[in-house]
């Protein structure tokens, strides 16, 4: 009902306004009277309807015609005696007249002598040095000697390099004396100076070389056919268990670099045998502190594995904790080429605790492998400190994922692979989705775009 009112309301309103137009212009516009005008009335003598008469125009006194060009003022014309300006003052001033300097520089004299010795006011100098008296009874009268007494020059002995008895010295007794061969010898030489011989002497025992070439060494001996050059144990164990216990890999393509780790489970259904045949290389993550670890650790390098050592420091470890459970873990695993940051506490819960990991591992030579975390602080230190290490790039099966969710994640790393110069790692678990996963993977066309190594290699 509100709505039907509002509408007749705007209704009558457009009805009624164009009412009002079309009544506006039917009708004609209303007409107004004209205004009355008077006659304006004019002052009697005001002339003010009088006529004018025109007349030529009068010019002032004095000026009965316009000037004219010629008769305006030339600049530079003559100068008359009228004029203001001072003749006087126009005129240049006169030439400055030098005079000659009162002192002058006299000649010398026409006899060749000095006028400045002619001068009575300037003293003479004399070129006579005036010798001190000598005093009364001296023997010498005064002279300096010029031929001092010399000391007695030592007497000369004869010396030898080789003792007494020798081959060598024999040969020098029986050859010409120095004094038949030689020029004589300065006057400061009071001893010949020690014979150098090319060749060592004999010991004691006459074993030792005589004269000839020295006995070769180790160095520049060549081996004779028959001899073989071993190599020191030594030698062999100065290289770091990164490289000592690295698995075997090739990459003659150059490809991408990615690696798979897989946390050994002890009750799980798969071990060590079911991967013994396992066609692409994987590292394996062991506990050293479980029971049979070393057991463990050897059937996974026997099957061509890199192993880990998977590393948990409890809450509140302390610096000396960290080395101690360190060292032992590593004495538990010998084989292990690196250590892994296990998945509970790990090894960033403090700073002294990552550090001190850091310093062992620079000590020792093992890699590292961390979580990501932050701005991978502990990890860029412990690079920094000499340590092989990286971070893990995903942890692919922690939550149960199914065999094409890994699939992708693994799709995923080879991608990522390619962008990154050292290559990517992934973190999984000895589930059977998880092999049945890469065992399907390996076989796609992804897979062929990246080398799956071991993570010594990386």
């Amino acid at each position: 009902m509100a709505t039907g009112i509002f509408r007749g309301f705007v209704t009558g309103v457009v009805v009624a306004t164009a009412g009002v137009g079309v009544f506006s212009l039917v009708q004609s516009p209303p007409k107004f009277p004209a205004p009355e005008t008077g006659a304006v009335e004019v002052p009697a003598g005001s002339d003010f309807e009088s006529a004018r008469e025109d007349t030529e125009p009068k010019l002032p006194a004095g000026q009965d015609t316009a000037p004219q060009p010629e008769d305006t003022p030339k600049i530079g014309g003559d100068v008359t005696s009228e004029s203001p300006v001072d003749e006087a003052a126009t005129k240049p001033a006169a030439r400055p007249e030098t005079g000659t300097p009162e002192g002058t520089l006299t000649a010398p004299a026409s006899d060749g002598t000095d006028a400045q010795t002619a001068s009575p006011a300037t003293p003479v100098a004399t070129t006579e040095v005036v010798q001190p008296s000598t005093p009364v009874g001296d023997k010498d009268d005064g002279k300096i000697s010029t031929d001092p007494a010399q000391p007695a020059p030592p007497e000369e002995t004869e010396q030898s390099a080789f003792p007494a008895g020798s081959d060598r010295q024999e040969e020098i007794d029986a050859s010409p004396s120095a004094e038949e061969n030689s020029p004589p010898a300065p006057s400061q030489r009071t001893a010949p100076l020690p014979t150098v011989s090319d060749t060592p002497a004999a010991d004691d025992a006459g074993n030792g070389p005589r004269i000839g070439k020295p006995a070769g060494t180790f160095i520049d001996r060549a081996p004779e056919p028959s001899e073989t050059v071993a190599v020191p144990q030594s030698v062999q164990d100065q290289r770091r268990p990164i490289e000592a216990n690295a698995a075997t890999f090739d990459n003659p393509e150059g490809k991408p670099l990615m690696s798979v780790v897989l946390l050994d489970d002890e009750a799980g259904a798969i071990g060590p045998e079911a991967l013994a045949t396992f066609p692409y290389a994987l590292s394996i993550a062991v506990d050293p502190m479980s029971p049979d670890a070393q057991d463990r650790m050897q059937l996974y390098r026997a099957a061509g594995f890199d192993v880990m050592a998977l590393i948990d420091m409890p809450a509140g470890a302390t610096a000396s904790d960290t080395e101690t459970l360190m060292r032992a873990a590593l004495e538990r695993l010998p084989s292990a080429v690196a250590v892994l940051e296990g998945v509970e506490t790990g090894l960033q819960s403090d700073k002294a605790v990552s550090d001190q990991a850091a310093a062992i591992l620079a000590e020792t030579g093992h890699g590292l492998v961390m979580f990501p975390k932050g701005l991978n602080t502990a990890q860029k230190l412990a690079a920094q400190a000499g340590v092989p290490s990286a971070t893990l790039f995903r942890d692919f099966d922690a939550k149960g994922q199914s065999a094409a969710v890994i699939r992708r994640f693994l799709d995923q790393a080879a991608f990522k692979a390619r962008q990154e110069e050292n290559g990517v790692i992934m973190l999984g678990r000895m589930r059977p989705d998880t092999i049945s996963a890469l065992l399907l993977w390996g076989l796609q066309d992804r897979a062929s775009s990246v080398a799956l190594a071991p993570i010594s290699a990386l």
